[in-house]
């Protein structure tokens, strides 16, 4: 059985889970915390570069807390995170908190969200999406629960 490398949410530490096991709640080899959490993680400038990296693509939403279409996306990105726990790794990133970030990856309206595999940007869509629609879009960009 092949196996994936997986940063953990909470420190960021790469693990190496079999790939028929990521659904199965694995913990983090170091921290002991749960490596693929069910809600999105906090993505900040010192996880950055670790948490785009490895096997399972990384789904980040740019948001701003007086954004009022974040905050009603908000609740929306929550509930992928939950469907697609094991499939789809997803992280917000606060615009306001992490400026020099959101500079270098071009964020330029929000909420935007980008998709990263393996490290490298394949997708970008601009604007607050129904749930549906965020499936949608995912499956088009390979990604199905």
């Amino acid at each position: 059985m092949s196996s994936l490398i997986i940063p953990c949410a909470s420190c960021s530490a790469a693990n190496r889970v079999p790939a028929g096991r990521t659904r199965d709640n694995p913990k983090c080899g170091q921290c002991r915390q749960q490596l693929l959490p069910d809600r999105p993680i906090t993505l900040d400038s010192a996880n950055y570069a670790r948490q785009i990296t490895g096997d399972l693509p990384l789904l980040v939403d740019a948001w701003a807390n007086w954004c009022g279409p974040c905050r009603q996306f908000a609740p929306i990105f929550d509930q992928a995170a939950a469907r697609l726990r094991g499939v789809c790794r997803l992280a917000k990133l606060d615009s306001e908190r992490e400026q020099q970030l959101a500079a270098e990856l071009g964020i330029r309206s929000i909420p935007s969200l980008i998709l990263f595999k393996q490290g490298r940007e394949t997708a970008r869509q601009a604007g607050a999406m129904q749930l549906p629609q965020l499936m949608e879009w995912l499956a088009g960009c390979g990604i199905r629960p």
